[in-house]
């Protein structure tokens, strides 16, 4: 098993980040302050988290299904990835795009990251591709049934 170094602000032992199940993919991320979403605005909001990512890892931060469906909040940058170099507070960037503005209360869940292992790979200039059945098709290119 790989282990996480997870160090905590001051004051912020309680937002440790948890599994509400053991067997859920992704820990919960809470907001380490009281901020309220402005409508149209992304708010980067800090979790009291600091992490030390091995090399080899990354830390996706992915919304919560629960604020996209009951309140329409997102992430502007999702995923997003912290790698392992990176020693910084976690912060969330949220947001609302309306229609009214959203408090965020320290302690809510905001949001879930799941570490990952990355692949090790070679990226090689190539002249050539292979072909395939669906080329260079893309954005909407296989229908919408």
């Amino acid at each position: 098993m790989t282990s996480i170094k997870i160090k905590m602000k001051d004051d912020c032992a309680d937002l440790f980040p948890k599994k509400a199940h053991p067997d859920d993919a992704a820990y919960d991320l809470r907001a380490a302050v009281d901020v309220t979403l402005e409508v149209g605005k992304s708010t980067l909001v800090p979790t009291g988290i600091f992490m030390e990512i091995p090399v080899g890892f990354e830390a996706q931060i992915r919304p919560r299904s629960g604020l996209a469906l009951k309140h329409n909040l997102s992430l502007t940058n999702s995923p997003g990835t912290i790698d392992a170099g990176y020693r910084g507070e976690v912060g969330i960037i949220m947001f609302n795009p309306g229609p009214e503005a959203f408090a965020v209360h320290r302690g809510d869940r905001i949001a879930q990251m799941v570490i990952a292992r990355l692949a090790e790979v070679e990226l090689v200039s190539a002249d050539t591709l292979s072909e395939t059945t669906r080329g260079a098709g893309g954005f909407g290119s296989s229908g919408t049934k």
